[in-house]
């Protein structure tokens, strides 16, 4: 049990049927907590437990159970994780600690079979795990987005640029049309100086005067209802032409976006059920291969003594067996649980190595088919995205056309409405030319200042549009800045993106090399003197600087004191064995693991002698709140009283 007070403990976690156990619960205060007894006494079944609890699959159900439960409790809140043996294998369900734990699989949670632990002993490749974790997926997508969002902002900006150049043309236009206003100004004015000159004439002359003046006014009218229709016509035809430039468009991504170019969204989903399914019979495969791992290990440690003993009662109920019952209390071999025979210890842990390896095949495939399944996952999402715009599409062309056709009759109508008002100023010019006014001089000064007064009103319009125009540019150029200071954002975003993957490589290599100087300082090799990692990568041009794999170097020294390179072949295996864990704790420190979760666990160290494990263990529970540690009697007798130690389980 555990040797902490109840009231003071911050990790409780309660188990059934998990492993080898079929009920317990422990309590852990932080630092460094110690599981110590012999093998078999279920301690890496805790382990894996405390892993499930925290969202890990890597756990088996009980062998002779259809049910299993974990509750951990953390930080005041708790988590449950429930077993369930199906016909597909163990599914599980509840609210774990985590919902992804594909880094603390690899970096917080070092059990023997850890991947990060063997990768130096199996010569992996270290560049590969240390990646794992980075969705790589996702980071191109997010480059990809940032991109757009740039490219659009380069071209707003080389937009907004080539306004700058129009600026001088519009000023200069600007400038026209307030002299040429003067001047018509000025010419308006001097025409009504004459008219008024010419008023002074008899009273006759001011009565068929006024009649001449009341034609004008109606003229002027008709005129300017003209010019409005006309301004209105010209409207209208910019904006077909706009609408037709748009339906192009659209008929072109429509013709882009051709049905039968796209892959067929149901052949995708038929091969994404048939992903998943090989996925989750993986599953169930790793879920047996890890029971009947895991009871050929009891097996081979005496694990499970009742069993034993009914193995022996079955076999001595037939007196044939009774010489391999008896045989098997003065020898070092075990009995098959399949077939009853007897085999050699040496033969089972063969076949257990077979089967591990075999496990880690099985699980490299579900970790390719679970990156399978995201790309078939995108793959549809980016189908059905494809076929939802293009029927977007489909319904922006249909308004186009319809507004295209409401434009065109409008348009017509307009034209009709033209004539008339063309016919109307007609008759009434007609009718102010047969008008005597007695002075056929006077006559053509109204006229002169009728023309004058609808020059002046087109000039001012125009005056009018061409100050707005330059307001709308010196407002978009004073904007410039802004966009800029944008699109410098945008870059240093893409900088960071295309450089993220070389950044956690450099942060990795640096962290690994740091930490096993230090380490290999305080245990004290003999004849090594630096074990360090190398990224080995292309420099070629566009190349974004990221590895293609990590190098281990092993340099050692003589006897007389000269340095040389080794093989990582030549390692001892309580070398291999620190240098795994030095590289699963520079992933820890890499992915700031301890912002996530506050639990390392480690076992299967017996290769590394007393004293190291010592160093090894304080050296570890430096970095994580919880250190939970899986040791032998006679190792964990060598760490300080002060840690606390779970002793039956």
């Amino acid at each position: 049990m555990a040797v902490v007070d109840e009231d003071q403990a911050e990790l409780a976690l309660r188990v059934e049927n998990v492993g080898g156990i079929d009920e317990t619960a422990v309590e852990m205060t932080p630092g460094v907590t110690v599981l110590t007894g012999r093998n078999a006494t279920n301690r890496t079944s805790l382990l894996r437990a405390l892993m499930a609890g925290m969202g890990s699959d890597d756990v088996s159900l009980k062998g002779d159970a259809e049910e299993g439960r974990v509750e951990l409790t953390i930080g005041g809140e708790t988590y449950e994780r429930t077993l369930e043996r199906t016909p597909n294998g163990v599914q599980f369900g509840g609210d774990p600690y985590l919902d992804d734990t594909t880094a603390v699989d690899l970096f917080a949670f070092l059990l023997e079979t850890n991947e990060a632990r063997q990768a130096v002993a199996q010569e992996r490749n270290l560049r590969d795990l240390i990646m794992r974790p980075v969705d790589t997926a996702e980071i191109e997508a997010e480059i990809r987005r940032v991109e757009r969002e740039r490219d659009e902002l380069d071209t707003e900006i080389e937009r907004r640029e080539t306004l700058r150049d129009r600026l001088p043309a519009l000023e200069s236009e600007r400038t026209r049309l307030r002299e040429e206003i003067e001047e018509t100004e000025a010419e308006r004015e001097r025409v009504e100086t004459q008219i008024e000159e010419h008023d002074s004439d008899p009273a006759a002359q001011r009565e068929q005067q006024s009649e001449f003046e009341e034609q004008m006014e109606r003229l002027r009218e008709a005129r300017a209802d003209l010019d409005d229709v006309r301004h209105e016509i010209d409207t209208q035809r910019q904006s077909l032409e706009a609408l037709e430039a748009q339906r192009a468009d659209l008929e072109a991504d429509y013709e882009e976006s051709d049905a039968s170019d796209q892959q067929s969204l149901e052949e995708l989903k038929r091969e994404l059920d048939r992903r998943r399914r090989e996925k989750s019979d993986i599953e169930s495969e790793l879920n047996q291969l890890q029971s009947v791992i895991d009871f050929n290990q009891q097996l081979l440690a005496d694990r499970d003594d009742g069993f034993r003993a009914a193995l022996s009662e079955e076999l001595t109920t037939s007196p044939e067996s009774r010489p391999v019952t008896e045989q098997l209390t003065e020898s070092q071999d075990v009995v098959c649980w399949t077939c009853g025979s007897q085999v050699t210890r040496d033969g089972v842990e063969a076949t257990l190595d077979q089967l591990r390896s075999f496990r880690n095949e099985r699980r490299s495939r579900r970790r390719e088919l679970a990156e399978t399944i995201d790309e078939l996952e995108s793959d549809v999402s980016t189908v059905e995205r494809e076929r939802r715009e293009r029927r977007e599409l489909e319904r922006e062309l249909d308004q186009v056309r319809r507004e295209i056709e409401d434009r065109r009759d409008q348009l017509e109508e307009l034209r009709e409405e033209k004539t008339r008002r063309e016919n109307r100023v007609e008759e009434i010019e007609s009718a102010v030319e047969t008008l005597d006014s007695g002075d056929d001089e006077l006559l053509e000064l109204h006229r002169e200042a009728n023309e004058l007064e609808f020059e002046l009103g087109s000039l001012r319009s125009e005056l009018e549009d061409v100050r707005a125009e330059i307001d709308d540019i010196e407002d978009q150029l004073a904007e410039l800045s802004e966009l800029r200071t944008q699109r410098e954002r945008l870059a240093t975003r893409l900088t960071d993106l295309r450089t993220r993957v070389t950044q956690r490589e450099q942060t990795a290599v640096e962290s690994f090399n740091h930490h096993m100087e230090e380490l290999l300082e305080l245990l004290d090799y003999d004849n090594i003197e630096r074990i360090w990692i190398e990224r080995v990568g292309t420099d070629s041009p566009g190349d974004d600087g990221a590895a293609d794999q990590f190098e281990l170097h092993v340099v050692r020294s003589t006897d007389d004191g000269v340095s040389y390179e080794d093989s990582v072949k030549h390692l001892s295996e309580s070398e291999r064995e620190v240098t795994g864990l030095v590289f699963a704790l520079a992933g820890y420190l890499v992915y700031d693991l301890g912002d996530r979760v506050s639990v390392v666990l480690l076992d299967s160290v017996e290769a590394i002698d007393r004293d190291r494990i010592v160093t090894l263990v304080e050296y570890l529970a430096d970095h994580a709140e919880y250190l939970v540690v899986a040791l032998l009697p006679e190792d964990a007798s060598a760490l300080p009283e002060s840690h606390a130690r779970i002793t039956e389980i």
